[in-house]
This record gives C-alpha cells, sequence and structure tokens, in this order.
C-alpha cells in the first residue's frame, strides 16, 4: 500500500475564514508540513502552541522555484514513506496555482487526498467588481511567459510575493503594455487585512508591502493599445477586406497581389543593403502584409487561413531539422544542407530528377543560378574561370551577329546567354549575381539624381545640357561617393 500524503489548502485570508474540519486537521495531526508559515493561519495556530514543519529555508537554497518545488516534493514523499501518513497544507486551494500539489499528484510512490480549503478566486472577483465570464485569467507569477498572456481579458497574477517577482511581473507586461497601464494590488482577500490599492504599471515592483497573499489584477487592454501583436493584425486585415473596408482591398485577388509581393521583397533587400534597420522592420511589415492578404482571400474562398500557413511551416522547420528536434547527428553546415534536400526531395509526389525541386516561379537571375548550382552538383561545371570566360566572349559575338542577321527572338536568346553565362562567372566568384544588380540599381540611382540635383540647381532644362555636360555631373557624384 502506497503511503499517504493528504493535502488541504488554509485559504487566502486568515483563521476566521477556515472550515471547522481544516482546522481540526491543522490542530490534530502530529506530522503537518507547511509549504511556508508565512500565513495568517498558521501564524494564529503556532500562537495557539501549534507545530508545524515548514520548508521556508528551502527557498533560500535555490535560485528557481522549480528546484525548491521538487526539493520540498521529494522530502514529503520520503517522510510519508517513513511515517506511512503525512499532512501537507498550502496556502489558498491546493488545486488552485499549487506547483507543489501538481508534482505530487505526478508521483508515482504516493497516494495523494486533496482535502480541500477555500478559494480566494470569488473574494477576489467581489472586491475587484469584475465577471470572469467576460473573460478572465489566472498567471503564476512565479512561473509564466509573455507569450501566455492575453491582454483583452481580465488578467491576475497570483504568489507575487516580494519586489523581485513583482518586478519580474512588470518587465514582461511592460514589453506589451504602456507605464501607466493601471494594475490594481490586492493583499489578503477577504480577510480582516484586505487592502486594494491601484497603481500604475511602472510603480509594481516599488511597493514594499507584498507578500504570500499578494495579488497582482491589470486591467483589460484597449485594441489600440495591441497593435503590435498578431491578432491585431488579423483583424485589422479582416476589416479591410470585410464590407464597409476599403475598396482597393476588397478588389484584390491572388494574381493581382504578385506583384506587390515581389516588389516588398526587393525593398526589403534594399533595407539590407543600406543597414537600415528601422526600415528593414518597416519593409518586412509589407512582406507580412502580403502573407496576410493572400490568407485572408484564401479564408474567403474557404481554402485555407492564416492558421494554414503557420501551421504548414513550423510543421516543414520541424520535419526539416531533424538534428534540432528529433535525434539525428550532423557534422557542419554541408550535412544539413544535404539532409534538408533529402527530406525535401520525399515530400514531393513529382519525379526525382535532377532540376524537379527548382522553383521556377524564381526571377529569371535567381532560377539561372540555382539551375546551374544543380548542374554543379552532379559535375556539370567547369572547375577552372578561364572556359567561363571564354564563353562569355563567345556569347558576346554571337549577340552581335543575331543583331545583325536574326530577328527579335534569337536576339533575346542571345542576349539571355550572355546573362546565363555571366551569372555563372558571378558563381564561380562566389558573388550573388541578384544583389550585384540590386547594387549597381543603387549606385546608379544615387548618381542620377546628384546629377538631377545639379540640373535643376542650374535653372535650366535637361535639354541645355549635352551629354558631356551631364556626364561631368556623373563623375562629380563619383568623387564624392570614393570621399566618402
Amino acid at each position: 500500500m502506497k503511503p499517504i500524503i493528504e493535502i488541504i489548502g488554509l485559504g487566502g485570508g486568515d483563521i476566521d475564514q477556515l472550515p471547522l474540519g481544516i482546522y481540526k486537521k491543522l490542530t490534530q495531526e502530529k506530522n503537518c508540513f507547511v509549504r511556508t508559515v508565512d500565513h495568517p493561519v498558521i501564524q494564529t495556530l503556532m500562537e495557539e502552541g501549534g507545530i508545524f514543519q515548514s520548508f521556508d529555508t528551502i527557498y533560500e537554497q535555490y535560485d528557481r522555484f522549480e528546484e525548491v518545488y521538487r526539493h520540498i516534493v521529494d522530502i514529503l514523499a520520503e517522510q510519508a514513506g517513513d511515517i506511512g501518513k503525512v499532512v501537507y497544507a498550502v496556502p489558498g486551494h491546493p488545486m488552485l496555482a499549487e506547483q507543489t500539489v501538481q508534482l505530487l499528484l505526478q508521483h508515482a510512490d504516493v497516494e495523494v487526498k486533496i482535502l480541500g480549503g477555500q478559494s480566494f478566486l470569488d473574494d477576489l472577483f467581489s472586491a475587484l467588481q469584475i465577471d470572469p465570464i467576460e473573460g478572465f485569467q489566472f498567471v503564476d507569477a512565479t512561473s509564466f511567459s509573455r507569450s501566455q498572456l492575453t491582454y483583452q481579458q481580465h488578467l491576475v497574477f497570483c504568489q507575487v510575493y516580494d519586489a523581485f517577482i513583482a518586478s519580474e511581473v512588470k518587465l514582461t507586461l511592460l514589453e506589451d503594455l504602456p507605464p501607466e497601464h493601471p494594475v490594481t494590488i490586492v493583499e489578503a482577500v477577504g480577510s480582516q487585512q484586505e487592502s486594494i490599492k491601484q497603481i500604475s504599471l511602472v510603480e509594481l515592483d516599488q511597493q514594499m508591502e507584498l507578500s504570500n497573499l499578494t495579488s497582482v489584477y491589470v486591467a483589460p487592454a484597449a485594441k489600440e493599445q495591441l497593435n503590435h501583436q498578431f491578432h491585431r493584425l488579423q483583424e485589422v486585415i479582416a476589416a479591410l477586406r470585410a464590407p464597409g473596408g476599403c475598396p482597393w482591398d476588397q478588389k484584390q485577388t491572388h494574381q493581382t497581389l504578385k506583384k506587390y509581393l515581389l516588389e516588398e521583397a526587393y525593398e526589403v533587400l534594399e533595407a539590407i543593403d543600406q543597414q537600415d534597420d528601422e526600415a528593414l522592420a518597416e519593409e518586412l511589415g509589407d512582406v507580412l502584409l502580403q502573407v496576410m492578404l493572400h490568407s485572408q482571400i484564401g479564408t474567403e474562398a474557404g481554402f485555407f487561413t492564416i492558421d494554414d500557413v503557420i501551421y504548414s511551416i513550423t510543421e516543414k522547420m520541424i520535419r526539416r531539422h531533424p538534428h534540432v528536434f528529433g535525434d539525428v547527428e550532423v557534422k557542419d553546415e554541408q550535412e544539413v544542407v544535404r539532409n534538408w534536400e533529402v527530406i525535401k526531395q520525399t515530400e514531393k509526389d513529382e519525379p526525382n530528377t535532377i532540376l524537379s525541386s527548382l522553383t521556377t516561379g524564381l526571377p529569371a537571375t535567381l532560377l539561372a543560378e540555382e539551375i546551374q548550382k544543380k548542374a554543379a552538383k552532379v559535375g556539370f561545371d567547369w572547375k577552372e574561370p578561364e572556359p567561363i570566360w571564354d564563353k562569355v566572349y563567345e556569347e558576346l559575338t554571337e549577340f552581335k551577329q543575331a543583331l545583325q542577321q536574326e530577328g527579335r527572338e534569337q536576339q533575346e536568346k542571345e542576349f539571355g546567354d550572355i546573362l546565363f553565362a555571366m551569372i555563372n562567372l558571378a558563381r564561380y566568384y562566389k558573388l550573388n549575381p541578384e544583389i550585384a544588380l540590386m547594387r549597381t540599381n543603387h549606385v546608379f540611382k544615387k548618381r542620377f539624381q546628384y546629377v538631377e540635383k545639379k540640373v535643376q540647381e542650374s535653372q535650366q532644362t535637361w535639354q541645355s545640357f549635352d551629354l558631356e555636360a551631364l556626364d561631368r555631373f556623373w563623375e562629380e557624384a563619383k568623387q564624392l561617393e570614393q570621399k566618402s
């Protein structure tokens, strides 16, 4: 027969709130452990001569509450095994925000009996005058993450023992809420010592009157305060597409939005090249807008939602990274890439050919580079640069001949051959042709804007300058770049 641990709750207030049966259990049991003596009920019983074994000293031995709780559980299990049965008293109700109780319930070597106790939630709702049916979240202040929090509901943190925990709560909330957002400190709710004090969020850890009976209430936030959260973006996009929304957004389709996705992606690359973090954040937002619009269109048509999009990429990342989420071991980045390609190919139903995995919708320069990389993996590539240079010159000659003898279609083909050969050359020297051309575009744009500025400053028309004069402005722009 397993040893027994009987767990009782001390409630959230003083001894006047304690049920008679719990009072008798606490005063009659010889082997009674308490998580902490820092509770009005235990203080009163100790004044009456009650003897309790507490775990307060264990809190000083560890930096993390998880370790404290596990140590407490180990001691309780050991004592129960030696004695046969022990009583364990915790603040509040055993089944409300009590991690040691949850760990005991999972313990294989002991039988746990919950004998009850009074929850302070009813008194809390009355004191704060809130209705939990409007939406209510109850959070353990000693163990929570920002991603858990829902700010459009009533939010209560329990176990705000001291200024350190209050500071952790405050710093997390300040990631999402303004410093002046109202919070309410509730102490010993339902007892004669009950106190309620409303302050601003930024003052939370400046309160010295914190104890085991302290809770912190955070009032629901307005939607406008949560514009940085994903669900708000979903709401905004849905409103733009809904009746009474934006006529332009309402008319968009997957086809009409294609060009904007490309434009926004290139603007991201430009922000990266300019090393402008503020612009990068904005441009990434524009790319995300395109994803959201496509997802909203999919939702309205009944084909897919943004949740399907997120699920798909999350599953894919887990599946294609078995060295992170599984038991596969890799030596280096190259092995990661090889595993990725193998896993990717198993996901496709199409025939496994060398070029079958290519995305044909890529921009031409990117697609040409990917084609060449695939071919190079099986040895269809030059190992030295000289033949590549020869190919470039050969294609230039053929293009000149086509200009004199061939029609437009053949001329485009020969010009495409030049570009393909140049991309091969760039790849040999480990240069990204797309980025290289973008840099050139940026430089040309910047220099031409200088030329335009000089023309405007002259108060003359463009026609007043010949190419030689304009080229002098161009050279001035180059010299300024070199000086800077």
